[in-house]
């Protein structure tokens, strides 16, 4: 692939940024400038990961935290390896005992929904693998943002303001005290460019990195989550956090038009992308702007998602293997499913024979795609009083439904939404690539590798370009800009297609791709982003 020469098919006011030495491309710029710094101060591009990552539980705090989870891709020494952060159920959760309080549906929020929290597990064991730095040398950057406080960026601020409205609306309990306490002190939102500070966030990153994240597990902060727990009746023990470990795993990967695209394995739905493109190589796409092309684009996504619905769960519980779902006799089939006319998707049966973003490179050809997240937002509205940890609400997920397959289980993980992808060709690296936004993600996935492959985008248009989602049946939502003739027609095929009201929920992503020995970077128009350059 070479972008060099390529004219810019859908304008944006950003442009490729390029470099040699290293590169940070994430959503916001104090976070890529800090991974940037880190790499010039000796880090390698896993370095450069961790700080980013730490500075993003600062300063993006709407999408991510010190109590998320946290999966990554990481491309050492010519070598692909996966790393699956993610926490599990805790012990004495159970569905018996949920539906015994009344629970049809496991809440969004409060103590019910947390899982074990895996990014500062994730931190320091890759730290730990592949660091040429301290884990507390990588967190000093997030550190000093949240001791010294920094101005908040626009989309940040919107999203904050958005999380705070709910928030007053619906949260009554003492458990969400500390929620307001900290993120909202003077009773409302930071506005774009106030100067916003947490003191308790900067000590907790503090014993994370001088314990390598012992503190947090099995310390004071371990104590702090467990009797937090306890007083608002939560299931999180500090036995839960003991046992937890980060999984180093095999990255899964199909070849599509020659290329390499690489996924992490359940209990992530990063295979849903890889179904898709499984499927679509059966089909012929035309031009980017064709109805015919988005039409079987949606209805191969449709078809993965159902199978991934069905089957994605924590892969000790999984009943279907994921090479079975990513057969090319089961995307043939599936692929043959797919009709002039939308369709109500169904799971289909294999035969027997698996948030914030950001990317990184450094100097030597080592590369990183990671991505946290606590879920919803802020994830489960509970921050643990003096640490300034907002714990996720991954349990949410969870099914109630003891025969599905993604049923509640003590100690189970359960569906994950977030993923980081890479592409590689004959064996060569080329990059990190991630699109942010809960189901939208596998979705955002699949539609840049469609553009980046099948259309001959360069890595920015590919982000620029406007995306469709579907949202459930016949019912697809697609983003201002896109041609009304494929608006039209799409409904002639019988989609139900809404136009978006704003871009927020089509995800927001980045790519970083290597051209020789030239970085090229590329972030997305729909969010603060920055793409940090040596």
């Amino acid at each position: 692939m070479n972008y060099h020469d390529l004219q810019y098919k859908y304008p944006s006011k950003r442009t490729l940024v390029y470099g040699t030495k290293g590169m940070v491309a994430t959503s916001q710029p104090l976070a890529a400038q800090a991974g940037l710094d880190i790499i010039k101060r000796g880090g390698n591009a896993v370095d450069a990961a961790i700080a980013t990552a730490a500075c993003l539980t600062v300063v993006e705090p709407t999408s991510n935290g010190i109590g998320g989870d946290a999966f990554a891709i990481v491309w050492m020494k010519d070598k692909i390896y996966g790393l699956n952060s993610s926490g599990k159920a805790p012990e004495n959760i159970s569905i018996e005992k949920l539906k015994a309080q009344g629970y049809e549906t496991i809440p969004k929020h409060g103590m019910i929904p947390v899982t074990v929290p895996g990014a500062p597990g994730a931190w320091a064991a890759l730290s730990e693998k592949f660091g040429n730095l301290t884990l507390k040398e990588c967190l000093e950057p997030a550190i000093a943002y949240a001791k010294e406080g920094f101005p908040v960026s626009p989309i940040t601020a919107k999203y904050w303001e958005s999380a705070f409205e709910v928030y007053k609306r619906t949260f009554k309990g003492e458990e969400f005290n500390n929620w307001f306490n900290t993120f909202a002190p003077k009773n409302r939102a930071p506005k774009p460019g106030e100067i916003w500070s947490s003191p308790d966030h900067a000590k907790t990153l503090e014993l994370i990195g001088d314990s390598n994240a012992n503190e947090f597990y099995h310390g004071s902060l371990a104590d702090k989550i467990h009797d937090f727990s306890k007083q608002h009746k939560g299931y999180l023990n500090k036995s839960d956090l003991e046992r937890f470990k980060p999984e180093w795993i095999e990255p899964v990967k199909m070849n599509y038009k020659g290329y390499d695209v690489w996924e992490l394995p359940p209990n992530g739905q990063g295979i849903i992308a890889l179904m898709a493109l499984n499927i679509l190589q059966h089909q012929t796409l035309e031009s980017r702007d064709s109805e015919r092309t988005v039409h079987h684009q949606i209805e191969a996504m449709k078809l993965a998602f159902e199978d991934g619905k069905k089957y994605i769960t924590d892969p000790d519980f999984m009943k279907v293997s994921t090479d079975e779902l990513l057969s090319y006799e089961y995307g043939k089939k599936r692929s043959e499913e797919i009709g002039e006319k939308a369709q109500l998707p169904k799971a289909g049966k294999p035969e027997s024979s698996g948030t914030v973003y950001l990317a990184t490179a450094d100097g030597e050809g080592n590369m990183v795609s990671f991505i946290q997240s606590n879920y919803m937002g802020f994830g489960s509205g509970v921050v643990i009083p003096g640490t300034g940890i907002g714990l996720q609400n991954r349990g949410h997920n969870f099914s109630l439904n003891p025969e599905d397959h993604n049923a509640l289980a003590p100690g189970k993980r359960t569906y994950h939404t977030i993923i980081p992808g890479f592409l590689s060709k004959d064996g060569r690296a080329l990059g990190p690539f991630g699109v942010m936004g809960g189901f939208m993600q596998p979705q955002g996935h699949m539609q840049v590798i469609n553009n980046l492959l099948d259309f001959n985008l360069n890595p920015q248009e590919a982000l620029d370009a406007p995306r469709w989602q579907w949202i459930q049946e016949k019912t697809v939502e697609v983003e201002i800009g896109t041609p009304k003739f494929i608006f039209e027609h799409l409904q002639r095929r019988g989609h139900q297609v809404e136009w978006a009201k704003d871009s927020g929920s089509f995800g927001r992503g980045q790519i970083i791709l290597k051209n020789g020995e030239t970085l090229i970077g590329a972030t997305e128009p729909r969010t603060d982003g920055m793409v940090a350059a040596w």
